[in-house]
């Protein structure tokens, strides 16, 4: 059962956050985090955002992906509009740098994002979002709008005792690099992508 380990204000260039670690070790050194705007409405729908760490994009701005620019449009419209980021270590679809470090290899003989997963003998996506329900469940919200492309995180808000009152998109442009990476995404996982 994970629980709050610390908390803290920290003050970002998308304004000024709650930063909550919650793990079921207090000597976890990679815990789940809650990062909670400074005008969240409790008493509303509270938007939220399931993001899974993705050193690659975030850290070192890779061009594959867009987890980066998606985190921090995420921050904005926290900043501007109230609402929670339940921020997942799972790196990589939860398979860990290493392994996308190997799959990005692949990725380069031509193997796509889907394809290269298989290929090391990994599923196509690990991820699970219980934590998530978890830490809203712990931050008492019950009603929320989710910004997300993806059809699985809605479904496992859903199938929770968390209210989806409204899914709000969250897409970023393609640049050449990511566009087959985002294909893929609308392809294989359905998410919800314009062309």
């Amino acid at each position: 059962m994970i629980k709050i380990q610390a908390e803290a204000n920290v003050p970002t260039e998308h304004g000024t956050f709650r930063m909550i670690a919650f793990s079921d070790n207090e000597n976890d050194w990679m815990p789940h985090m809650a990062i909670i705007a400074e005008n969240t409405d409790f008493s509303k729908p509270v938007n939220v955002r399931f993001h899974s760490e993705c050193i690659t994009g975030e850290v070192f701005h890779s061009k594959k992906c867009e987890c980066g620019q998606q985190l921090d449009a995420a921050m904005k419209f926290m900043h501007e509009n109230g609402g929670v980021i339940v921020y997942l270590r799972q790196e990589g679809r939860n398979i860990g740098i290493i392994n996308k470090l190997k799959a990005y290899s692949l990725q380069e003989k031509g193997y796509d994002t889907v394809q290269a997963n298989l290929q090391l003998g990994l599923p196509a996506d690990d991820r699970n979002f219980s934590v998530a329900i978890e830490i809203l469940n712990q931050l008492n919200i019950k009603n929320i709008n989710l910004l997300t492309n993806n059809p699985e995180k809605v479904k496992f808000v859903e199938q929770s005792n968390v209210h989806l009152n409204s899914r709000i998109p969250l897409q970023i442009p393609a640049n050449e690099i990511s566009k087959g990476y985002l294909k893929t995404k609308k392809d294989f996982f359905g998410h919800f992508l314009d062309e």
